[in-house]
């Protein structure tokens, strides 16, 4: 599932999804994605200048980051904004903000339909407003996981974050796991806002777990969530081993992505990948297979991939 309006108060920080996949028609590149805002601009019209929009890296299945891309962006008084984009590694990736490595220098963001890509060595950037990608329809959720195929985001915008990088930035383990997260001031210090990887914050049953499943590091919601998730899991009528095995699955939140594969969800997550359908077989122990919303058809074949932002 995406992360759409997770009990995150400012949209600015609020991640709704995070795809990884391997670049079409180059297998030596990937492309990450981080998606915030949802609804943009109505709720929020540019990234917030004071926080560090994050992708994490871990390469040696520890849970934690060996491998960073921080964006931050500049103030928005003239209503322009730009990017730059730090590389961190080793220690420093598990730290927060203006870190490691410039390896893109101020690029302009697009708030308006021109599509403003940076190119700086190996790496291709691109930040602004686009069509939000996922679909889904939420009220079938609550309406005992009877759909009507009614598409919830079919006119939705976000604001996207769009990275190619060559595959040997992600480390030289190709198979590698990747949370994104953001950071923003709290009482003079950075803190951490959303994390978004498999949507597993969708399993949390109170807004309080929300939240602070949204401050929790990879490292630490197994100790604090992993009975949770197994209740729910329970909860749905699985015994207590597959309830288990389930629960490890998505706790903690990492998304798993081999970029030697050009294949789609597990590995990684494509735009068209339709991961609602997985929760949808998984509440209804497979007798119900899909929310009967199709993928987007304004989906774009190169860079950067998100479709151009409705009016």
């Amino acid at each position: 599932m995406a992360d759409h309006f997770d009990a995150v108060s400012d949209p600015r920080h609020d991640i709704t999804d995070l795809y990884i996949f391997q670049k079409p028609g180059d297998p030596a590149k990937s492309i990450l994605i981080l998606n915030v805002n949802p609804a943009a601009p109505t709720l929020a019209t540019t990234f917030d200048p004071a926080a560090s929009y994050e992708f994490k890296i871990d390469t040696n299945a520890d849970a934690e980051a060996e491998i960073a891309f921080h964006v931050l962006f500049t103030s928005s008084g003239d209503g322009q904004q730009a990017a730059t984009v730090y590389r961190a590694i080793g220690e420093a990736a598990q730290d927060n903000g203006p870190i490691g490595e410039v390896i893109l220098h101020h690029a302009p963001v697009s708030f308006d339909r021109e599509t403003r890509i940076t190119t700086e060595g190996v790496y291709r950037f691109y930040a602004g407003l686009r069509s939000d990608p996922f679909f889904v329809e939420p009220e079938g959720f609550a309406n005992n996981l009877q759909f009507t195929g009614q598409d919830v985001n079919l006119d939705k915008n976000v604001f996207g974050v769009v990275l190619e990088a060559p595959n040997s930035a992600l480390g030289s383990n190709p198979s590698i796991g990747i949370w994104a997260r953001t950071m923003a001031p709290l009482h003079g210090t950075l803190h951490q806002m959303d994390e978004m990887a498999r949507g597993a914050n969708f399993f949390n049953q109170t807004e309080e777990d929300k939240h602070r499943f949204n401050g929790t590091p990879p490292s630490q919601q197994r100790t604090i969530f992993l009975a949770k998730f197994e209740a729910v899991f329970r909860g749905l009528g699985y015994r207590a081993a597959e309830a288990s095995r389930l629960a490890l699955e998505y706790v903690p939140s990492i998304l798993h992505y081999d970029y030697t594969s050009a294949a789609g969800y597990p590995n990684g997550r494509k735009l068209a990948d339709d991961i609602v359908d997985e929760v949808v077989s998984l509440m209804s122990q497979g007798r119900i297979t899909t929310d009967r919303v199709e993928p987007h058809t304004d989906y774009l074949t190169d860079f950067p991939y998100l479709g151009p932002p409705h009016e």
